[in-house]
């Protein structure tokens, strides 16, 4: 019975290995070739425009700070109202 059970655990153990092997292969081949499915490229794509969008607020409001930044620190010898 004990010799059942260490062939068992024998083979159970080299079914595993296997599948986790042929798991790895899988993996490695869908990373090369870049296997993004059809969905997965169109929310690639998306993500991009998203990023972009974002860049793109992100200089509108770069250059507006700087005219702030001018406003407030020019010497011009005009006095602000702080009221």
């Amino acid at each position: 019975m004990e010799g059942a059970f260490i062939v068992s655990i024998i083979f159970g153990g080299i079914l595993l290995a296997l599948a986790v092997i042929g798991s790895t292969i899988l993996i490695a081949i869908k990373i090369i070739r870049g296997g993004a499915s059809p969905g997965g490229q169109r929310s690639e794509a998306e993500e991009a425009r998203m990023v972009q969008e974002i860049y793109r607020g992100i200089e509108v409001m770069e250059k507006r700070l700087e005219a702030l930044e001018t406003i407030l620190l020019e010497p011009d010898g005009k006095e602000r109202n702080d009221d």
